[in-house]
């Protein structure tokens, strides 16, 4: 059996200083190295010729070859995990869809300088990020043992549900007439939830969705989704009503609650710390929802890497809520999901292509 070893990353970005910082980021993290730098695809098209690494971050703007064409050369001749970086302005958003659509495995905000708050914040992000698409399983890649990367340490300590909401009584809310459906997801999650979303009739349960992204990306994910699918599908805003056949996506960088206002529901979105790493957390989302709305809510626990909505699709199941999770075999990562079936609340595990029909039967019960 090979000997363990650090996640290696080539670091791709035509700014001399991004690359420094990222690289500081990245090797503060004892399971990374930083296997190069190169300042545009031309040179990391070189070094990936003298080795190839496990990871490649890849800003989007670059002079002679732009980032997305150099991800679609890389994605059909030689694929590697790419994790798109950007200064993610608004108007760039829409670009990092498409990154995502041509095969990068997550997007990334570029550091933020100045407040040590967030510069901790980034490191988490940028290193998380990285480990999770050296897991991830690549569409066109050939399949065999995943790599065995070294762990060097414990686990950092991590807030939980309780830094936004008090635990559950463990009293199921009575049943109302309308149930709703709550789904996490990380890495490799938009694609997989376009599939999902875009099997739903018009007249589907409210859903409540936490994909981890960076703010201003999860308005035009949102805008994308809803030009593709039969629901009507939105960033949700405080106070947003869940309703048959609307899906909020919770804000980049903001929590989304589930709360109940007599026998229907709306949404609570706040600041707050980082939970099991992650603002938005689906911690805190199936918190709210085994609090609020006890049976009357379907949980749903996708692709993605860590244990961020494991906790808290137990207590939704404690709750008397129907809980899915999606299986191995079709999750880009497989973390999220398998922490939650370790914890015994998982109630069905199915493939992507069966989770839709699976979510409407649970809510039609």
């Amino acid at each position: 059996m090979p000997a363990p070893r650090k996640i290696r990353v080539l670091i791709v970005d035509d700014s001399a200083t991004v690359r420094q910082t990222m690289a500081a980021v990245l090797e503060s993290d004892p399971e990374i190295e930083v296997l190069g730098v190169a300042s545009d695809p031309y040179v990391a098209a070189r070094r990936i010729a003298e080795e190839i690494p496990d990871v490649i971050t890849l800003d989007v703007e670059m002079p002679r070859m732009d980032g997305i064409t150099f991800l679609r050369k890389l994605m059909s001749q030689r694929p590697i995990p790419v994790v798109m970086c950007s200064s993610l302005i608004e108007a760039g958003s829409e670009t990092l869809l498409q990154a995502l659509e041509a095969g990068a495995v997550d997007v990334i905000l570029k550091p933020k300088m100045g407040v040590a708050e967030h510069l901790a914040e980034s490191r988490i992000r940028i290193c998380d990020a990285v480990k999770a698409a050296a897991n991830a399983r690549l569409r066109g890649r050939r399949e065999g043992p995943a790599p065995s990367f070294v762990r060097t340490r414990e686990p950092e300590k991590k807030l939980t549900a309780d830094a936004m909401l008090a635990p559950p009584s463990g009293r199921a809310m009575a049943r109302t007439t309308e149930s709703i459906v709550c789904i996490g997801a990380s890495t490799g999650g938009t694609e997989s939830l376009r599939e999902v979303l875009e099997a739903l009739p018009a007249d589907a349960p409210g859903i409540v969705i936490v994909q981890h992204m960076p703010e201003k990306f999860t308005a035009s994910f949102a805008n994308r989704l809803n030009t593709l699918c039969e629901v009507d599908v939105k960033e949700a805003a405080d106070g947003d009503a869940v309703l048959r056949g609307r899906v909020l996506i919770a804000p980049g960088n903001l929590h989304t609650m589930i709360e109940r206002s007599g026998a229907n529901y709306r949404v609570s979105v706040k600041e707050g710390p980082l939970v099991s790493r992650h603002r938005p957390s689906v911690d805190v989302l199936f918190r709210s929802a085994a609090r609020s709305a006890g049976s009357n809510a379907v949980g749903v626990i996708m692709t993605g890497m860590g244990d961020d909505g494991a906790r808290g699709l137990e207590e939704m199941k404690q709750a008397g809520a129907r809980t899915i999770a999606q299986d191995e075999a079709t999750s880009v990562v497989f973390g999220m999901p398998k922490e939650a079936i370790a914890r015994g609340c998982v109630d069905r595990i199915v493939p992507l292509s069966q989770i839709t029909q699976e979510l409407l039967r649970a809510a039609a019960r």
